[in-house]
């Protein structure tokens, strides 16, 4: 029997107590993205549901670049990364957003996308959902269409999906 990816995940996953501060427990997805057999049977698992759906991935920094460029790669696309402010040259669409201590903003290139491009936005983990609605909201600006938003790992006591209303939005594993 071949275990399915959410098995995969939750096998290589670690938990880390008080990671960034006191009370929070990190989800540590280092142990899936250095086992490349773990890895893989991810990739292919999100890979099975969009191929021939979408014309490009794009993916939040910095893990999302992790998990988006070899997606991309496994189904023939191209990847756009969506970075922090300031980190990308030339002309970009540019959005802010409310943290829980401030506020961030991420950008990307003007020509990052054809204008009607189906876009696949993935990332790590759904936590508050405040950077998941930014990015979509960039790729929009940027004249593409976001058809599904794609994550890992989904903190569902945290409520993100409330910020993502009428959007597609898949977890492998949700917590």
């Amino acid at each position: 029997m071949t275990d399915t990816a959410a098995q995969v995940l939750a096998a290589h996953t670690r938990e880390v107590a008080d990671f960034p501060k006191p009370g929070v427990k990190f989800k540590d997805l280092t142990p899936l993205f250095r086992e490349p057999g773990a890895f893989s049977v991810v990739l292919d698992d999100i890979a099975g549901r969009w191929t021939g759906q979408v014309d490009v991935v794009a993916g939040v920094e910095a893990r999302g670049f992790i998990l988006g460029a070899p997606l991309a790669m496994r189904m023939g696309l191209g990847f756009v990364p969506i970075r922090k402010a300031g980190k990308l040259p030339g002309d970009t669409h540019t959005r802010s957003y409310d943290l829980e201590y401030g506020t961030a903003t991420i950008e990307v290139t003007t020509d990052a996308f054809a204008a009607g491009h189906r876009v696949l936005l993935v990332d790590d983990v759904l936590a508050t959902g405040g950077t998941a609605a930014a990015a979509c909201a960039l790729v929009e600006s940027a004249g593409a269409e976001v058809v599904a938003l794609e994550m890992l790992l989904e903190l569902s006591f945290l409520h993100g999906r409330d910020k993502l209303p009428g959007r597609d939005v898949r977890a492998i594993l949700v917590d």
